[in-house]
């Protein structure tokens, strides 16, 4: 196997998403910036906390895809104990979501919850996600879409309430890990084998193409063509240029200018 990988700080305060690359174990985990203003020890969020916590988990590679879940759930919650966070209070709870896989000879085990992809992309040039993701944030920026241009605030002061209520909708209407014994019920796993697959992409939706119109299907053809042309650093060049003609996040309706961004492509032949 060839691993290229990539990890990247957007425009947030600090780098929440996690990358994994350990023996045989590959994931990448998307900590959710908290509705909260507390911050922890050296400043660390929630979201932050939430994605390394879980990603340290799965490091220790030791279990099925879903005992490792469970333990990266449960930690989650008991680290958020220590430090007195209100478990009944889901806009304080720390949140991730999460895409592992683990690449045994020509099978892989995999996991996900929440909306990090896993991708195959064939010898024939054919692509498939291993599973769907929920899109629970169509909403909250299609409303951005009518509301942005007609307001100077960013779009979590403009839209705190939306942003709000579906943070409230987390181990109900989609899974993360957040320490909820609810999250297991969301959570998407199983094996495939991996015969006549080229590469398997992971990623979180910093390195998801701009989208125009967030209630309209996005169409991912592309963005597997340029990831094939140019690699993970050059898909990451090109969302990266459209974001820098939209610093406002108005006409490509997004939660921030640049997301955090955690990729691994892993070339299987």
């Amino acid at each position: 196997m060839q691993v290229e990988s990539l990890i990247e700080h957007g425009t947030g305060a600090l780098n929440e998403d996690y990358l994994l690359m350990e023996g045989n174990m590959f994931g990448v985990f998307d900590g959710a910036t908290s509705l909260s203003p507390q911050t922890y020890e050296n400043g660390q969020t929630g979201g932050f906390l939430a994605s390394s916590i879980a990603g340290e988990e799965f490091r220790k590679n030791h279990g099925t895809m879903e005992e490792l879940a469970r333990r990266a759930n449960m930690v989650i919650r008991e680290e958020m104990a220590q430090r007195n966070v209100d478990l009944d209070n889901k806009q304080d709870l720390w949140s991730t979501s999460a895409a592992v896989v683990r690449i045994h000879g020509d099978v892989m085990e995999w996991a996900q919850i929440g909306d990090c992809r896993i991708v195959c992309v064939y010898e024939n040039g054919e692509f498939d996600f291993v599973c769907q993701c929920p899109d629970q944030d169509f909403e909250t920026l299609s409303i951005w879409k009518d509301v942005g241009p007609s307001t100077d605030e960013p779009i979590g002061v403009a839209l705190h309430e939306q942003i709000a209520k579906v943070r409230c909708r987390m181990n109900l209407d989609y899974g993360v890990f957040n320490g909820e014994p609810e999250a297991i019920d969301f959570l998407q796993s199983g094996k495939l084998d991996l015969s006549g697959v080229r590469n398997v992409l992971l990623f979180t939706d910093g390195l998801l193409l701009p989208n125009e119109n967030p209630w309209e299907e996005r169409d991912f053809g592309e963005q597997v063509d340029l990831f094939r042309e140019s690699g993970l650093k050059g898909l990451r060049d090109h969302i990266r240029s459209i974001e820098a003609t939209d610093l406002g996040c108005r006409l490509y309706p997004r939660f921030k200018t640049h997301d955090d961004i955690a990729a691994v492509a892993i070339n299987m032949c």
